[in-house]
């Protein structure tokens, strides 16, 4: 792309536009690549009118040797509208030194960054995402910079025009000649002054008109040399050892907090979180080579159920209304994504982009790591972790699947069925189709919609035919099942269990599901599993057992009351991961607890998470203080009229009137009462701890509801802070030690409490 004269000053007055080639491309004073070329002669009085108050005087005697600049690489990062450059960690920054240095200019090398979530294609400079779809960005070996009196942060020139810089600076500091002017095409104008001053001028002619002040028109930008002489935060590089892999789901909407952020940056600030964390909790281990990192990869499902291969955007947008288009493009956008996952066909695309998502990311994660030995988690959001739930709900152990694929019941989904099927759903036009290539509904069972799509059959039609196919077969294998569960009955030993529900005492009974019997109508669910209401698809399997399930902010318990499930047996867990919790916050109005369907008889409080600093908050404490300081006064009362009436008593009998019968209980009553509010607020403390009580085996018989301390800004009004509070979990730092405390406990090390 070429620039004309003025675009070029233009782009030298801002910062360096991270897309745009070099300041000097069209200029052939640039080809010659030579500092004389470029920098107009020495004069003795070289700044413009505003510069003698910048000048100082060189106070060294001896001029100091010419030093090669140390550079450092940057990568372009944009943010709504905004540009900026970020560096690289030092050790990142010196692989890709080390590779320029090694390689040929017409080699191609590519080097793995930021925890090798990113490539960085050397000779074209640009940065790549590996596991997500992003565009790439433009990298930078920088080694001058600038600053204007409005900027906050130093911006690196491009690699030509420090080139340059760094040509003439190398002429000054070896003949000790300073107050050197360069000229440039496009009319700024730099002066060395010294070796700790450096301006640059803009061109006068360039100006703003409106500018009437003479000093704004010569304001100076102030020049760096070297990433050690300008204000700038270097990352610590992440260690290159995995502990463990975490798959995080994220809820409706592409937005995942207030700031419209998507899923990759959130769970960006989540891992930073956890690396921060793991410094200062697990420090030691870390020293000794015991703790690495836990790897956090975002799965994005909505841009999928969203794309142009569903066109459901299209066929929502054309039954919209027009007025108030942005609340009607936010609900579109978001809500109706809690819809879609209760559509038999939106379902089915929500569960496998997940599905194949979580697995494509698991198998290029193997790939690039192939030492990684630990375990996988995922984590789940508001509607995700939902998604999550009944994915791990019907997944099938490695005995479950063998069953499967090595049955030998027959299939009565013959080739003779097929015109019939296809006559009932209006698609006999596709009946030379399918016939063509030999299908019969049998082997339309194991067709997926990508096969049927290379018949070149549209996305409905193709909709249908799967989703008939499916039916058909759940059918079948619900009548097998109930063939066979009725010839194993044996009806003279059917025993009680505690609900008053007969079970078989041949068979021990399978953890499920308990729900009430529907006393509504019958109604023929077509889509659905008749009497929870919950969407009949297929569930495709994940490559790989997870450790545990972390839910934030979910819904899961309001969906399962609302698909007709009262309870949940104590002895059920997921068939593939032995631990879940349930995260959530006080005020998140979407969040619903889990326990008390499994334990319905006891009243558990959730567990308290601690901070991450380890105490309590200090409101919290104050408000268990003044709630033990009232429980306090009120027994030291109570306490006291004890004892005054018993002083009472105790007078000689002749100074006391005659006492009537019924008046002899009150002495009574006021001495139990006393005695129970003593004996109760002596109990207290010796509670029994909840996290001693054994939930259900969901999470190992261990607690499962767990929530958050409020902030205490959020204590003045829960209200205010209820939306904030749904989406406060990917910069949690309490949330974020949870996961690594459970992961870590699994591992054998122990966390460390910060001094």
């Amino acid at each position: 792309m070429s620039l004309n004269h003025g675009e070029e000053a233009r782009l030298f007055e801002d910062a360096p536009n991270c897309n745009n080639q070099d300041l000097f491309d069209n200029s052939s004073v640039v080809t010659k690549n030579t500092p004389e070329a470029q920098v107009s002669p020495v004069v003795d009085e070289a700044s413009p009118s505003s510069t003698s108050s910048f000048e100082m005087p060189d106070m060294e005697s001896v001029p100091a040797p010419y030093q090669e600049v140390q550079s450092h690489w940057f990568f372009c990062h944009r943010a709504n509208d905004n540009t900026s450059w970020l560096p690289f960690s030092r050790e990142d920054s010196d692989k890709l030194e080390n590779a320029l240095n090694t390689i040929d200019k017409e080699e191609h090398v590519v080097v793995a960054v930021d925890g090798q979530r990113y490539d960085v294609h050397v000779k074209e400079r640009k940065r790549y995402a590996v596991y997500w779809d992003q565009a790439p960005t433009e990298v930078r070996r920088c080694t001058w910079f600038y600053k204007g009196d409005k900027d906050t942060k130093f911006m690196p020139y491009s690699e030509d025009f420090s080139k340059t810089l760094e040509d003439a600076y190398m002429i000054a500091v070896t003949l000790d000649q300073w107050k050197r002017k360069l000229d440039f095409p496009t009319g700024e104008t730099i002066i060395l002054h010294n070796p700790k001053l450096i301006m640059q001028y803009q061109p006068i002619g360039l100006q703003d008109e409106w500018v009437s002040s003479p000093s704004e028109h010569t304001r100076p930008q102030t020049v760096k040399r070297g990433i050690e002489n300008i204000s700038v935060e270097i990352p610590d590089g992440e260690p290159e050892k995995v502990d463990h892999l975490v798959f995080m789901v994220h809820g409706i909407g592409p937005a995942c907090d207030l700031r419209f952020r998507s899923i990759i940056q959130c769970v960006n600030d989540f891992r930073s979180a956890s690396l921060s964390l793991l410094a200062s909790h697990y420090k030691r281990a870390q020293q000794d080579g015991q703790v690495g990192r836990v790897e956090f990869l975002p799965v994005n499902w909505h841009s999928a159920l969203h794309g142009d291969a569903t066109g459901v955007d299209q066929d929502i947008q054309r039954i919209t209304l027009p007025s108030i288009s942005r609340l009607r493009h936010f609900t579109n956008d978001t809500l109706l994504d809690l819809f879609f996952y209760n559509s038999p066909t939106y379902c089915q695309t929500i569960v496998d982009t997940v599905a194949s998502e979580i697995n494509r990311l698991h198998a290029l994660f193997k790939q690039r790591h192939p030492k990684f030995t630990g375990a996988v988690s995922v984590v789940g959001h508001s509607l995700g972790s939902l998604i999550l739930f009944d994915l791990l709900t019907n997944q099938k152990t490695e005995s479950e699947a063998r069953e499967r694929v090595h049955s030998s019941e027959p299939c009565h989904l013959n080739g003779a069925m097929l015109e019939q099927a296809l006559t009932r759903l209006g698609l006999q036009q596709y009946l030379d189709t399918l016939q063509a290539e030999n299908l019969d509904l049998e082997s339309l069972a194991l067709c997926q919609d990508s096969d049927l799509k290379e018949l070149e059959i549209p996305l409905g039609p193709r909709k249908k035919i799967l989703n008939y196919v499916k039916r058909k077969r759940l059918l079948e294998d619900c009548k097998r099942q109930l063939t066979h569960a009725s010839e194993a009955q044996a009806p003279p030993q059917q025993a009680i269990d505690p609900d008053g529900n007969q079970s078989s005492a041949s068979e021990p009974q399978q953890p499920q599901f308990h729900r009430e019997q529907s006393v509504t109508s019958s109604v023929d669910y077509e889509y659905f599993d008749v009497g929870i209401g919950q969407v009949s698809i297929d569930y495709p399997q994940l490559a790989f057992h997870p450790q545990a399930f972390f839910a934030f902010g979910s819904p899961i318990g309001m969906f399962l009351t609302v698909r007709g499930l009262k309870r949940i047996d104590p002895n059920y867990s997921f068939p593939t991961c032995k631990s879940f919790y349930n995260i959530y916050h006080p005020y998140d109005p979407v969040a619903y607890r889990i326990e008390p369907m499994i334990v319905s008889e006891v009243d558990l409080e959730p567990m308290l998470i601690p901070h991450h600093k380890g105490r309590k908050r200090m409101h919290l404490e104050l408000k268990d203080s003044l709630t033990r300081m009232g429980l306090d006064l009120k027994n030291n009362v109570l306490g006291s009229l004890r004892t005054a009436w018993q002083s009472f008593a105790r007078l000689p009998a002749a100074a006391l009137p005659p006492v009537e019968d019924e008046e002899t209980p009150v002495e009574g009553n006021l001495e139990t009462q006393g005695a129970n509010e003593e004996a109760d607020s002596s109990a207290l403390p010796e509670e029994p701890e909840h996290s001693e009580i054994k939930v259900g085996t969901l999470n190992g018989g261990r607690r499962i509801d767990y929530v958050l301390q409020e902030k205490p800004i959020e204590s003045f009004n829960e209200y205010l802070f209820a939306i904030q509070s749904h989406l406060c979990y990917w910069e949690s730092e309490d949330t974020a030690l949870l996961l690594l405390k459970e992961i870590y406990d699994k591992l054998d090390v122990a966390i460390e409490q910060p001094l």
